[in-house]
């Protein structure tokens, strides 16, 4: 499902659109990914790997990707699809319908990580390349903060498993509350602390 798409009347002789996931190791909700085709008329100072920037950094540097970018585009992959397939099929899906919103068709794809989705596109995939590839940099960032709005709407609404603070990782606390309140629907039951949890049977 496509989250979010924008594209701006200019044009680039090529483009040239950055791949990036986040959420792949929570034990709750989706998988995001991201698809940005920057605009070299427009830079964006500051752009880096989502997990080396502050919150704060991201959440400024999101929307002027948002408003800068040629194109871009946020899609996910639900918890029952990750699930049903697995994390790292589920990665993929979410990364390739990201592409596919895209308001034009990029020349080259370029995925964070080692492998790439299926697409209709030239697909290059590289290691790091969030850190080394400022298209993928702005991927990783609308990536890592939409799937943090998404923690942070669902802790508006289970604030006893601490979302917003952990964003679904399996800390210590969130495994405590676990522990206390039980496995909910957005939890990914194919995930090991998860299944061992079902499998003793209903929280006491």
């Amino acid at each position: 499902m496509s989250l979010d798409l924008f594209v701006s009347p200019s044009s680039a002789p090529s483009l040239v659109c950055g791949v990036d996931e986040a959420g792949r190791g929570p034990l709750c909700g989706p998988v995001m990914a991201a698809a940005v085709i920057l605009d070299p008329a427009r830079p964006i100072v500051g752009l880096n790997d989502s997990k080396k920037l502050s919150e704060a950094a991201r959440e400024r540097l999101a929307p002027l990707i948002r408003e800068r970018a040629l194109a871009w585009s946020v899609a996910e992959a639900s918890v029952e699809e990750i699930d049903r397939v697995n994390i790292l099929q589920a990665t993929m899906l979410a990364m390739q319908r990201a592409v596919m919103a895209l308001g034009v068709p990029p020349h080259e794809v370029l995925i964070d990580g080692n492998r790439c989705p299926a697409l209709p596109y030239p697909a290059r995939a590289i290691v790091k390349g969030d850190a080394s590839e400022p298209a993928i940099s702005a991927a990783s960032i609308l990536a890592k903060t939409a799937r943090d709005e998404a923690m942070r709407v669902l802790d508006a609404e289970w604030p006893q498993y601490g979302l917003a603070a952990h964003k679904g990782y399996p800390t210590a606390a969130h495994l405590a509350a676990l522990e206390v309140h039980g496995v909910r629907e957005f939890h990914r039951r194919s995930f090991g602390p998860v299944k061992k949890l079902l499998a003793r049977g209903p929280a006491r």
